[in-house]
């Protein structure tokens, strides 16, 4: 919320009216976002006691010993799941058997309020100013992304501990009062988690010498403690296993995103391994500490703590997945001199911190090391690189306001139904697009492969009967050509080669280069574009789940070649690396055919030139033949792409108003006769006068309704 706050449509959402409906707006957003976070907990709750015994609380499980919830006799690390420290041992040894049945309950339910009390200190540790807006409604937000986190759901399904000692930092650092009660909670949460005593150096570099005395002599006794009372498990853990390394699942496992489960990723190991470690990770300290530092002295507290727990993050030997929490409180920062550049760090962060990595980066070979590495890679940016701004730089407060076209009058007086969603005249952010574009087609991806309707056998004689339906509609109309033009089409081997490579190679590159060519000329049509996919896709992905369809090619009684995979068991098809990750049942309606009508539209509509409009226009055409001679779409499929596009072009008039008219080599045309130039650069996007190209005359204001 402060991130974006000056960016002006929230800003505007809110403050249209008069104070009373402003007032009243903003309640009604603060109580449904908290019905948001409160549902969260619920469903995160039920997810745990969901799950059935045995496979719930599974690290929390293995430490229960015959005479109570953890080994009392035997050592804590026999089973070497038990990952914490010997203090954390010790302060849970208290639990009982009495206890045990109760504890997926009281343990659940006790880490939610855990998360809602960090939600709360940190909304509240916000760096200052902050608006009376963004201070109401950043602790619901917080809450929620907390309990969306994977830190938080892996803590969750785990039973871990990891969450105690990052509240223990923001409650020394946010709530008590005194140095010493802030460096005893310190030290408490160094105690439970060795990496927090990186917080020791910046606690005494920002003035706070006896906060960072009590930090290292908290967690000395709290060590020596622990060593009195559990020897061999002190020197299993100290010593053996130095500081817990090996403790746990394999270093090298995906799960460990510290930089020494990266270079063993890599293939690195034994002493040349180490070395590297160690000089990475003292390069990392050093760096980060600094930049903490100077945070912490810039009144940014916040960011200083999540700056430094992202160094423990990076230089710890182990940092599972549930002990990654700290990445996520980076999102505070802001970054960037324009308003609209102020949703892309926190945008990043967040899906890196909820989105499994395999959704944000393709599963792809020459892409592994980035996958397997992605929090480690944001924490590292956020600890070294990532130029946060200072809050004595003048864009800290006041970014370059993004540029808006004047409400463009419509016939009806519903349109737009979200007044709020302005058009912008700028250029979106190429790394905030291609997030956003890579997340959604992953969910896309993944929604589509979902929607089979029924698994196995079942599904497959569904989607056929389906498949019969359609088959049985298209003979009543006269349209069941389907296997006239796949038999003619095989015949003919130039031609067959035409239609399989234009059914492989252009259902992609097509839409790519279309929203490639209006992000870099034309901006405001890029957004207008966008939106009428995003819509007809989603509507499509509704087909898919609703209506299970096999193609022709599927159906085993009419004969009809695949041209694209060959000849196939139907009982177990197979078309190579795409077996796993396509649902061949989605097939009504035609991705295939609406997106290149999209296409074919678009073009139409904003190409500057007759025989451009007719290249666009023969896309869908060519599209269109080319799913229905290699076997893989009926022509009722089609005809329902076309309907989805259409869906898609009507519900982004209706949702965010009618699109201007463009100039070839311009903007959209605005009221009072002004052209916004979408050619030249986002920082100075202008308003000038259109003029006619080729006249040197004014042309008047057009729009379209």
């Amino acid at each position: 919320m402060a991130n974006v706050e000056h960016s002006g449509q929230a800003a505007g959402a809110f403050g249209a009216g008069t104070p009373q409906q402003t007032r009243a707006r903003l309640r009604a957003a603060r109580v449904g976002l908290w019905l948001v976070a409160a549902v969260l907990g619920v469903r995160q709750m039920a997810v745990v006691l969901g799950t059935p015994r045995g496979e719930r609380l599974t690290d929390l499980e293995t430490w229960v010993g015959p005479h109570g919830v953890l080994h009392v006799n035997g050592s804590l690390y026999d089973s070497t799941r038990f990952t914490g420290t010997p203090f954390a041992g010790l302060v849970l040894k208290p639990l009982t058997r009495a206890a045990e049945q109760a504890l997926g309950w009281g343990w659940t339910f006790g880490t939610l309020l855990l998360v809602v009390a960090l939600g709360l200190i940190a909304a509240r540790a916000l760096p200052q100013p902050v608006t009376r807006r963004s201070a109401l409604l950043a602790t619901p937000v917080a809450i929620s992304l907390l309990m969306l986190s994977l830190p938080v759901r892996n803590a969750l399904c785990l039973g871990q501990t990891s969450i105690i000692p990052v509240l223990l930092v923001l409650l020394g650092c946010f709530v008590v009062r005194g140095q010493r009660a802030g460096g005893l909670l310190t030290g408490l949460g160094a105690a439970l988690q060795p990496t927090v005593l990186l917080f020791a150096p910046l606690l005494w570099c920002t003035g706070r010498r006896r906060a960072a005395a009590t930090t290292a002599g908290t967690f000395a006794v709290c060590t020596l403690l622990a060593w009195a009372a559990m020897p061999h498990d002190s020197y299993t853990y100290w010593v053996h296993h130095v500081a817990g390394t090996g403790l746990g699942g394999k270093a090298d496992d995906h799960t460990n995103q510290s930089l020494h489960g990266a270079l063993l990723r890599l293939g690195l190991s034994g002493p040349l391994e180490i070395g590297l470690f160690l000089v990475l990770g003292a390069a990392v300290a050093t760096a980060g500490l600094r930049r903490a530092i100077r945070y912490a002295r810039d009144g940014q507290l916040l960011l200083a703590v999540a700056v430094t727990g992202c160094v423990a993050v990076a230089v710890s030997p182990t940092s599972w997945q549930h002990q990654l929490l700290w990445v996520l409180l980076a999102v505070v920062g802001r970054v960037g001199t324009r308003a609209s550049d102020r949703y892309v760090w926190p945008v990043a962060v967040v899906l890196v911190m909820t989105l499994p990595a395999t959704t944000m980066v393709p599963n792809m070979a020459v892409v592994e090391p980035l996958r397997d590495n992605l929090v480690l890679l944001a924490a590292l940016a956020a600890a070294t690189f990532v130029p946060f701004l200072s809050r004595t730089s003048s864009s800290y407060r006041a970014p370059v306001p993004t540029e808006y076209a004047p409400p463009v009058p419509t016939r009806r007086p519903y349109v737009p139904l979200l007044p709020f969603l302005r058009r912008v005249l700028t250029r979106p952010n190429v790394l905030l697009e291609l997030l956003l574009i890579r997340v959604t087609y992953a969910a896309y991806s993944r929604v589509r492969l979902a929607a089979t309707g029924e698994e196995g056998v079942a599904g497959r004689a569904t989607a056929e009967h389906h498949g019969d339906q359609i088959l049985g509609l298209e003979r009543f109309l006269g349209i069941d050509i389907e296997r006239g033009i796949n038999r003619a089409v095989v015949e003919v081997g130039w031609l067959r080669g035409f239609f399989d490579f234009y059914y492989e190679s252009f259902h992609f590159m097509v839409p790519l280069t279309v929203l490639a060519v209006l992000y870099r000329r034309r901006p405001v049509d890029y957004r207008w574009a966008r939106s009428v996919l995003g819509f007809a896709t989603f509507i499509a992905l509704a087909g898919f789940w609703l209506y299970p369809l096999a193609p022709p090619r599927l159906m085993p009684h009419l004969g009809i070649i695949d041209t694209v995979h060959g000849v196939q068991d139907f009982s177990k098809p197979d078309y190579g690396t795409l077996t796993a990750v396509t649902n061949q049942y989605a097939a009504m309606p035609s991705l295939h055919f609406g997106w290149s009508l999209w296409c074919g539209l678009t073009i139409a509509v904003l190409a500057p030139r007759w025989w451009m409009k007719v290249l666009g226009l023969l896309h869908p055409l060519f599209t269109l033949s080319a799913i229905v001679a290699t076997g893989n779409h009926w022509v009722l499929d089609a005809l329902g792409g076309a309907a989805v596009v259409g869906a898609g072009f009507g519900l982004t008039h209706l949702v965010s108003g009618p699109r201007a008219v463009t100039r070839p080599h311009g903007g959209p045309h605005l009221p009072g006769g002004r052209v916004a130039d979408g050619d030249t650069d986002e920082k100075t996007a202008s308003v000038r006068h259109a003029v006619a190209p080729g006249t040197g005359e004014r042309s008047k204001p057009t729009v379209r309704d």
